[in-house]
This record gives C-alpha cells, structure tokens and sequence, in this order.
C-alpha cells in the first residue's frame, strides 16, 4: 500500500486545503456579502427568467399534448404526440444548459432514444416509450406555477428590501412632487401616518437592510426547489445512473482481480518458484556427490533443508494474501487478532459481531483492515493503534486509528485512494479524518450480506 502521512507526502493543496496559501480569504461574513455576490445575482436572474420560460414551457406541453390526445382517435394524434415529447426533451435540454450557466448544477444527459426500428414508426415509438419523454413533460407543467410563485416572491422582497434600505435617499419625493410628508404607512378618514421624521427614516431604513441580507437566502431557497426538479426531472433516471455506477464497479472488480492475479504469479515466480528450481539444483547437486563426498553432500542437503522452510513460509504468507485459513475458520475477530500482532505498533482489536457477514464481505473487511495496519507500520509513526469493528442495521462498519502524523490523503494515485475504490465496487465507502498532526482515522463503511444458505 502506498499512502503516505505527513507533510511533503502527497497532501492535497489548492483552494479549500490547509496546504493551500493562496486561498480566498473574505473579511466580510456571508451574510453580510451575499447581496453582493455573483452567485446571488445569477440565481436571481434565473428566478426572473423562469417566469417567461415557464409560461413558454406550460403552454407549448398543454397546447401540443391536448391536440395529440384529442387526435387520437385519428392516426395524426401518434405523430403530434410524439412531437410535443419531442420537443419537451429539447426544452428539458435548454433547461438543463439554463441550469448550468446559472445555478452552477451540472447534470448529465439522459439516455439517447433507442431506436429498435428505423424509420419514422420506430422514432415514434422510441419517444412515446421512453420514460425521459414524460419526465421532461412533467416538468414542462410543473414548472410553471412554481415559476410563478417564484418571481413574485422574489421580486416582491428584493424590491421592497432596496426601497426600504434606501427609502432616507428618495423620500424627500414625497413632499415634493406628491404633496405629501413621506411614505403612507397608514391612513383613514381622520388619521394618517407617514414615515417623515429621522427617527422613523432611519428605523424604515435598518428593517429594509434586514429584507436587502435576508433576499439573496430566501431566492437560494426557491433556487434549491429548482435545482431538486431539474434534477429529478430532466436527468438520467435513477435506474440507468445506477447502471452506469455498477458498470464502473465491474471495471473496478475486473481491474482488481487482474491486478492481484499479477501480483500472485509475480511472487511466485520471484519466490517460492525461484527457491524451488534452486532447490531442485542443489539436491542434484548432493546426490552425484554422496558417493563421492558424503560429507559435503549433508551439508548441501542441510542448506536445501532450510530453502524448503523459507519457500514453505513464502507459500504460507502468499497464502495468506489471497485468503488466509484463520479467516475461514475462526472469523474476523481471529483473523484480525492475527494481523494485528504482526503490526510493528501495539494493537487493540475489538470486534462486535452477532454473528458472520458472507465470506465475500467478511474478506474485503479483511483485506481493508490489513492494508490500513501496513500502512500505519511503514508510514505513520504511530505508538498505538485500534480496531473497531462493528454492524450498524444492515451495514459493516470498521475503524481504524493511530496517533500518528497524520496527514493521510485519499488523493489520486494513492493506496487509500484504490482502497476506496475496492470498496465503492461492492457500494463501500471510505472516509478518512487525518488533520496534520494526527491522530488518523479511517472508517470504512460496506453493505452487510448474510451467507447464503445451500439449498
């Protein structure tokens, strides 16, 4: 394993990293600078131009999908449905580029028609059956009045923070050209109230400073519902993101495998194998020479002898690697218990099990705790160390710390970086909490699988 802890070993920098210097420091709070903000601006223009883009959406899905429902009865109501979903996947595509230069959220696109048949029958029914068509129409529909609602919260309470904040500008319009005091803020037949005096201007002032801070958060709000629809609605559908995830964990698995084959017959052959045919040699060796010089053939075959323990205990330790034997007949407890001795720094292993997860499971929490040890014994200058190991409903929870240097990142090209990835392959997650300094801590989190039972 080839993750390292401490400075100068591989440590994240740029914008957002300790290591970075040359981060964006702001000295006012967000509060106070968001009305200021690009982001803030943006995210307004997108709630102004919802409103028009939401009456063109509304109007174009109801008008084209009413004349292809009412022309149903007539074959013309297959093509101009067929049409109107059509267009309201191109639409969904404005909308997802809209989504992106505004809010900042990117979205994939979702799965291209499926042709089965060529041909104007087959576009047809490749837009009536994909479920993309109808999403991209409900969206069309449902944006609308939320597009509306939007604006004119929006625009209400941005307009009456700024009027309000810079009311002790322009109320001298009032008396001027109104002929009256200042702002009404009551009035009936006999009583009028208006904001005239320093004391009110000012208070009027402060209450519209508070709307002008609060507007930037109350249009992130309505952003946040937009956001969670073009999202829902105009994106690949959860079953084919899901598709996508577990086809990149199978090229995980498969990279994996590869890899640890490699590995395997490379110690092999650098190994045990190499001791073998040295072996075999030198017993050829002590057997032309035992009748002529018994003496020297014993000693060649006590030096034979001890390659035969050193190969054996090569073959145990590869062994070991792939699966080792306690694991299969003791548990993770035993087999962790056995890891934890051969590590360089005292080790407490505590293992909370009811009972076993599946084999498969239960050896990449094997092979996950081990190479986290490796790495504490070569890497982090660490006194002590524990493992916890425990379930959680139906997941699998392992922990990992030392009171190392720290440092330990799950950058590119890392070992914890492939150990995350091994573990992102059976829905696994790696979380690692190493600040500067120590202590490390590493939790791995993986689905819990019961044994299948042989029927």
């Amino acid at each position: 394993m080839a993750t390292e802890y401490g400075q100068g070993y591989g440590l994240e920098s740029g914008p957002g990293f300790p290591g970075d210097t040359g981060a964006r420091r702001h000295r006012l709070p967000a509060g106070l600078r968001a009305p200021f903000e690009a982001r803030s601006w943006r995210e307004f223009g997108y709630v102004l131009l919802s409103l028009p883009i939401g009456i063109l959406l509304f109007t174009y899905a109801v008008t084209m999908t009413s004349l292809g429902a009412g022309l149903l009865v007539t074959f013309l109501g297959v093509p101009v449905l067929a049409a109107a979903l059509a267009g309201c996947r191109g639409l969904g595509a404005m909308e997802r580029a809209r989504a992106r230069a505004l809010l900042g959220l990117r979205v994939s696109d979702p799965d291209p028609l499926r042709l089965k048949k060529r041909g104007a029958m087959g576009w047809m029914g490749a837009v009536l059956k994909s479920g993309t068509s109808w999403r991209s129409l409900l969206y069309a529909v449902l944006q609308f009045p939320w597009s509306v609602f939007s604006f004119v919260v929006a625009v209400n309470v941005w307009a009456v923070g700024w009027a309000m904040l810079t009311y002790p500008l322009w109320f001298w319009v009032f008396p001027m050209y109104a002929g009256q005091d200042g702002l009404q803020l009551y009035g009936d037949e006999t009583h009028r109230i208006y904001l005239d005096n320093p004391f009110e201007i000012t208070v009027t002032a402060l209450v519209g400073l508070l709307f002008t801070l609060a507007t930037p958060w109350i249009v992130r709000a309505l952003t946040t519902v937009d956001r969670l629809m073009v999202h829902g609605l105009l994106g690949p559908s959860r079953l084919a993101t899901r598709v996508v995830e577990l086809e990149s964990d199978r090229g995980v698995v498969v990279d994996t495998a590869a890899a640890d084959l490699r590995r395997i017959e490379r110690d092999l052959h650098d190994g045990a194998q190499a001791r073998l045919v040295n072996l075999a040699m030198d017993l050829g060796l002590a057997k032309e020479k035992l009748r002529e010089d018994p003496r020297a053939a014993a000693v060649m075959v006590a030096d034979a002898h001890g390659e035969v323990k050193t190969a054996l205990q090569e073959l145990r330790d590869l062994a070991r690697g792939i699966h080792p034997a306690v694991l299969t007949d003791r548990g993770l407890d035993a087999a962790l218990s056995s890891v934890a001795s051969r590590c360089t720094v005292p080790v407490r292993v505590e293992v909370d099990l009811a009972e076993r997860p599946a084999s498969a499971i239960e050896g990449i929490a094997y092979f996950t705790v081990s190479e986290l040890l490796q790495n504490i014994s070569k890497h982090a200058r660490a006194t002590s160390a524990a493992v916890e190991v425990w379930r959680v409903e139906n997941r699998l929870m392992l922990q990992v710390v030392d009171n190392g240097v720290g440092g330990a990142a799950a950058s590119a090209g890392s070992g914890l970086a492939g150990l995350a990835e091994r573990l992102d392959a059976v829905d696994g997650i790696l979380v690692v909490d190493s600040p500067v300094g120590g202590p490390t801590r590493v939790t791995a989190e993986l689905p819990w699988r019961n044994e299948p039972v042989a029927g």
